[in-house]
């Protein structure tokens, strides 16, 4: 088994900016430092987010916004999900009961979205 070759942060942002330097090309810089591809790719993912002690790019800045947006939309429609199918068992258990329920215009307000 090899042992994990570790880079300091300082090397790993003096290959990639050499990479978006242009001066080299992405092969070279991987001969030149004995380096896989995949894991200049990584580091370059890396830097765009600022992870080494540097500036991260707008564009990445706006990618981890957007996914933060994303999962939290996701939690949300679940949530709004669970709570409707919980307030139609409650209403079709009200109604099982025989109780009358003054509900009725939410309960159909529910299967469009309530929206209005």
């Amino acid at each position: 088994m090899r042992n994990q070759r570790r880079f300091s942060l300082e090397f790993k942002r003096q290959v990639v900016e050499e990479s978006l330097s242009g001066q080299s090309s992405l092969a070279q810089l991987c001969r030149r430092y004995n380096i896989g591809s995949s894991l200049l790719y990584h580091w370059k993912k890396q830097y765009s987010r600022g992870k080494f002690n540097n500036e991260p790019t707008e564009e990445a800045a706006l990618k981890d916004r957007v996914g933060q947006l994303e999962r939290l939309v996701g939690k949300l429609t679940l949530e709004n999900e669970f709570l409707k199918k919980g307030l139609e068992n409650s209403l079709s258990q009200s109604r099982r009961n025989g109780k009358s329920s003054n509900n009725s215009s939410l309960s159909s307000g529910l299967s469009d979205g309530g929206a209005n």
